[in-house]
């Protein structure tokens, strides 16, 4: 199985451990873009993944590229060009002190991104999964552009295609607003993730509740199969409980609590949710485990430094199952 992913890859620069960047004279490197974790995150549970992106063609653009090479994803489709590698700078936070990232991305490489670019035809031939974010059409007309006609590409071919409707209204500097661009693009989706809160907010979309916004969302978007969303209780920045949900239309298939304590890294628990459950679906046949083991990814995710999630199908199998014990495996 192949999965085909979408979306710019950053650098992100931390203090080390949980310092703050008024006490640092160093900082740790790490690259990670929310699309590209979702690929990282299947790669690693054993599947083909692809990311499609474009760099920065100097070294910087090289070593992000090699980056994802190194945890088995393919660059094939990577293109190079001018502009620049995005940044963001983390701030590690602990207890009561929160977590901060300060973004440093205009006009990076990826932004200038035009649909003649790509050639999606080749690039989803054969593919079992294609999945995107909102942060993309966020970034410029060329990206949503692209991202568009990759998914017309997916849905002519029968490939599925997931959407994390992400909204960050910081992002749309472009002169469209997400209103505009984002119904089109959920229009070719099989699985969406977002809260009944962004139905409203993006789509015009109302429900008391989760089941009941799905199925608005599903007479508007009747090509989608999938709404699912994560709830997160954030009792401080070291401890958190994570749940999911995953709607199919009918009936509502709901994960166990994860407490997580004390949390290493929170950055990328998400997508490694989207990449579980992505696993889940093409894997089971069992909506609820497809659940499950989507949310155990994700609190694997927390214990894990850097943007991506690098656990296996046994970790999460096991931690799905209820051994949350932790014990020295020999």
């Amino acid at each position: 199985m192949k999965i085909v992913t979408f979306g710019e890859v950053m650098l992100r620069l931390s203090p080390p451990s949980v310092g703050r960047f008024a006490q640092t004279d160093s900082l740790t490197m790490h690259f990670g873009g929310t699309e590209a974790n979702v690929a990282v995150s299947l790669a690693q549970l054993g599947l083909q993944a692809a990311h499609v992106t474009r760099f920065p063609d100097h070294a910087l653009g090289r070593a992000a590229a090699g980056y994802l090479r190194k945890y088995d994803v393919s660059t094939e489709h990577v293109r190079y060009g001018d502009g620049r590698l995005g940044l963001y700078f983390l701030e590690t936070g602990a207890g009561s002190r929160a977590s901060q990232i300060i973004y440093d991305r205009a006009d990076s490489a990826f932004s200038r991104i035009k649909p003649d670019d790509i050639d999606w035809e080749p690039i989803l031939q054969g593919a079992s999964w294609f999945h995107w974010t909102g942060i993309t059409p966020a970034l410029s007309q060329g990206a949503a552009d692209c991202l568009l006609a990759g998914i017309q590409t997916a849905n002519r071919l029968g490939v599925p295609v997931s959407g994390d409707i992400v909204y960050r209204s910081n992002l749309w500097q472009y002169g469209k607003t997400p209103q505009e661009i984002m119904p089109a693009l959920t229009e070719g989706c099989t699985l969406v993730l977002g809260s009944k809160g962004l139905f409203s907010e993006l789509y015009d979309v109302v429900g008391s509740t989760f089941q009941e916004s799905g199925r608005a969302m599903m007479k508007r978007f009747p090509n989608v199969r999938y709404f699912t969303d994560t709830k997160r209780n954030s009792l401080s920045a070291s401890h958190n409980q994570l749940s999911a949900k995953l709607f199919d239309g009918q009936s509502v298939y709901k994960s166990r609590t994860y407490d997580i304590q004390p949390i290493t890294d929170r950055i990328g628990t998400g997508d490694a949710y989207m990449a579980g459950l992505i696993y889940g679906l093409l894997t089971f046949n069992d909506l609820q485990r497809a659940v499950e083991f989507g949310a155990a990814a994700s609190a694997l995710k927390h214990t894990i430094p850097g943007d991506v999630n690098l656990a296996t199908v046994a970790e999460v199998d096991t931690l799905a199952s209820g051994d949350s014990s932790g014990r020295l495996k020999r």
